[in-house]
């Protein structure tokens, strides 16, 4: 008995939304008096930073500073329409809708500020602090808040847009299947390091080493904590997470959270990744969808290396030691 240790790698590209009669995500943009212009969606922030990116992006169409930005995810019974957040297509989906909304938003406002200027609106540009320049001449300016507070008192104006992203259903053909389902792909490599305890059938997770194509990054950061959750998510897939370990019995199901096992501090492993950017055609400034890609890779690059320190190909997950010592005996009595 020993502990061995294997390597293993998977490749995988993941699609970015559906193919659901468009699958269409709207957003609505007001400015309110203090220059403050409020996004309104219908799209779920599910913990992945979907509210700071969409922010970001809506901040920089407009031209204005992020602080200047606020997102208000209400419901679906007062918020503008949305398929839903799912298939890694929030920020690509949303983010081209706030766009539109932003362009139209963005039009009104240098028009408010041409009037108080006395000058063309193109003429004018913002310098994304909070400022709308008369272009040569950044002497002659006006704020956000002064060009706000014109539109509202003095134009009877709303600074507003609207905006809706769709990609049109694409019909399958019936004597070929041919379709085009998504809108990008974008894709992943991750190589698993693993220790396998021949006498105990546990699996530890040495390091996962990942290169991810996602178009463009909005968030550096974000992006990182998603690579990260997702490995670690990932991990817990392979090796512990199960609410059905007889399945199709149902003995024994997890009854709770303290049944129900996932990863602790003390099993995350070396997590070390790569971002490449090669932006998307159809994406808000190159964006692909990355959250959910992140834990599709390590599962099968640990099956893998498990596969690699011990010779014994799993199939069905999660791969427990229980398994691992059943695999060996099998293999044992094979003599393989």
């Amino acid at each position: 008995m020993a502990k061995v240790r294997g390597t293993g790698i998977a490749a995988v590209n993941y699609p970015t939304g559906m193919n659901l009669g468009g699958d269409p995500s709207q957003a609505l943009i007001h400015a309110t008096t203090t220059g403050t212009f409020v996004i309104s969606l219908s799209s779920t922030d599910l913990g992945q930073g979907l509210k700071t990116v969409i922010a970001q992006i809506g901040a920089d169409a407009l031209g204005v500073p992020v602080e200047n930005v606020m997102i208000d995810t209400a419901d679906t019974d007062t918020g503008p329409h949305c398929m839903g957040t799912f298939a890694s297509r929030a920020t690509h989906r949303v983010g081209n809708a706030v766009i539109m909304a932003a362009q139209e938003a963005r039009k009104v406002l240098l028009e408010v500020a041409a009037d108080e200027l006395e000058v063309s609106p193109d003429d004018l540009e913002t310098d994304g602090q909070g400022n709308i320049l008369v272009k040569g001449a950044p002497g002659r300016n006006i704020g956000l808040v002064d060009t706000a507070l014109a539109a509202h008192f003095k134009y009877a104006k709303t600074i507003s847009g609207r905006g809706m992203y769709m990609k049109p259903k694409s019909d399958v053909d019936p004597e070929t299947g041919a379709m085009d389902p998504d809108s990008t792909e974008a894709h992943a490599c991750t190589i698993a390091e693993v220790e396998v305890d021949t006498e105990t059938g546990q699996v530890d997770v040495l390091s996962l080493k990942s290169a991810y194509e996602i178009g463009r990054q909005v968030n550096p950061a974000l992006v990182e904590g998603q690579i990260t959750g997702g490995s670690v998510m990932g991990m817990a897939h392979a090796l512990m997470e199960t609410t059905a370990p007889y399945y199709p019995s149902v003995d024994h199901s997890p009854g709770s959270y303290s049944d129900y096992l996932i990863p602790g501090a003390a099993d995350i492993p070396e997590v070390d990744s790569v971002v490449l950017e090669y932006p998307s055609s159809t994406g808000p400034f190159g964006v692909k969808g990355v959250g959910e890609m992140t834990a599709n890779s390590p599962i099968p690059a640990i099956v893998n290396a498990i596969y690699d320190a011990i010779g014994v190909r799993f199939t069905e997950l999660p791969v427990t030691p229980e398994k691992i010592l059943r695999g060996l005996e099998e293999k044992e009595a094979n003599g393989t």
